[in-house]
């Protein structure tokens, strides 16, 4: 796909094609990566941040107690 670079200031502007917006789920104001390889530009997608939120959202309690091993119980307390 050919496209042409636009002036935007001092710098040059790529418009992206909505085929590749659409396909790649692109929306203004995104952010995306430069890379230089050889002699060739690559725009690449950052990747997604995974929150503690998302960490976490499916544990379980029984998925804590199994994370830790406090070894056996000592005196009267009782461990579920």
């Amino acid at each position: 796909m050919q496209v042409q670079l636009t002036r935007w200031g001092n710098s040059l502007g790529l418009r992206i094609p909505k085929a590749l917006k659409e396909r790649f789920g692109l929306v203004e104001g995104e952010k995306v990566l430069l890379a230089v390889e050889d002699d060739h530009i690559i725009i690449s997608l950052p990747r997604a941040r995974t929150t503690i939120t998302d960490l976490v959202a499916d544990l379980t309690h029984d998925d804590l107690a199994q994370a830790f091993d406090w070894g056996p119980d000592q005196g009267r307390e009782s461990v579920e």
